[in-house]
C-alpha cells in the first residue's frame, strides 16, 4: 500500500487516498468528524493510519456505496466492533440492493419492450389492464409476424391507445368471449346464427382495434386458437371446449360468406 512512514507503523494521508480512491480532502473530513481518525501522528504532525484504520475505512466506503449518510455510517460502526458482523452486514446489505436493482432493471426492461410493441403504458398499468405481462411473448411475435402489413399496422395503432383505451377494448374483447360461451353452454352448435354472429364480431373487434381482419386471417387466428396451447388456454379458461368452439365458429361463419 506504498511505502510506510513513522518507522514502518502507518501510512500517509496520502498513501491512503491514493490507495482507496478517496481524496485527502475526504479523509481529513472524516478525521474532523471523528469518523476516522488516524492511530497516530508522525513526529512532524502528519496523520499516521495503521491497518485498523484501513479496515474501518473499507466498511466507510462500503456503507457510503450503499447510500448510508456519514451519521448512519458513524452510528454503525461505533456500534459494532465485530469485523465480521460488519462484513457480514455489508453483504446483506448489498444483496438486497442488487435484488432492487435487478427489480428496477426488469421494470425498465418491460417498459422498452412495451414501448416497442406500441404499448404507452407504464408497467403497474399494464398489470392494471391486462392482468399480466404483454411483452412477454414480444420478440416471438416479432419473428413471426414482424414482416407482415398486420403487424405494423398494429404496432401503429396501439401506439396511440391510452389505457383507458385498452381498458374499453379488453371489455369488449371479454364480452364476445362469454357471447361464445354462452352460445356453446346453451347447446347451440357452432355453425348457428348466434355462434357464427359472435365469431363475426370477434373478426371485427381486431379490424377495429388492431389491423383489417380478413375471413381467410380470421380462419388462420381460429387455427392457431387450437395449435398454440397459450392461446387454447386463453378459452379453455373461461369454459372447457370453447378453444373449439370458438374456432369451428369463426371457420363457420367465413364459410357462410
Amino acid at each position: 500500500m506504498g511505502q510506510a512512514v513513522a518507522g514502518g507503523l502507518g501510512w500517509s494521508v496520502g498513501e491512503v487516498a491514493r490507495t482507496a480512491g478517496v481524496t485527502v480532502r475526504t479523509l481529513h473530513h472524516y478525521d474532523r468528524i471523528g469518523l476516522l481518525r488516524p492511530s497516530a501522528r508522525t513526529p512532524s504532525g502528519y496523520r499516521s493510519y495503521h491497518r485498523r484504520d484501513l479496515e474501518r475505512l473499507q466498511r466507510i466506503l462500503g456503507y457510503r456505496e450503499l447510500g448510508f449518510s456519514l451519521e448512519e455510517i458513524a452510528a454503525v460502526l461505533d456500534g459494532e466492533s465485530d469485523a465480521v458482523a460488519h462484513l457480514r452486514r455489508q453483504r446483506d446489505l448489498l444483496i438486497g440492493r442488487i435484488a432492487r436493482l435487478q427489480r428496477m432493471l426488469a421494470t425498465l426492461d418491460r417498459t422498452m419492450e412495451a414501448r416497442r410493441m406500441g404499448i404507452n403504458l407504464t408497467p403497474e398499468e399494464m398489470l392494471e389492464v391486462f392482468g399480466h405481462d404483454p411483452t412477454r411473448y414480444a420478440e416471438e411475435a416479432e419473428q413471426r409476424w414482424g414482416d407482415t402489413d398486420a403487424y405494423r399496422e398494429s404496432r401503429r395503432r396501439t401506439a396511440s391507445y391510452t389505457k383507458d383505451d385498452w381498458k374499453a377494448m379488453g371489455a369488449e374483447a371479454g364480452a364476445i368471449t362469454q357471447r361464445l360461451a354462452a352460445a356453446m353452454a346453451a347447446g347451440l352448435p357452432a355453425d348457428s346464427p348466434e355462434a357464427m354472429d359472435a365469431a363475426q364480431a370477434h373478426r371485427e373487434h381486431i379490424s377495429r382495434w388492431f389491423y383489417e381482419c380478413s375471413t381467410q386471417m380470421h380462419v388462420g387466428l381460429a387455427q392457431m386458437y387450437l395449435a398454440d396451447p397459450r392461446f387454447t388456454a386463453n378459452y379453455e379458461d373461461v369454459a372447457p371446449g370453447l378453444a373449439q368452439y370458438v374456432h369451428d365458429a369463426i371457420v363457420a361463419d367465413a364459410a357462410r360468406g
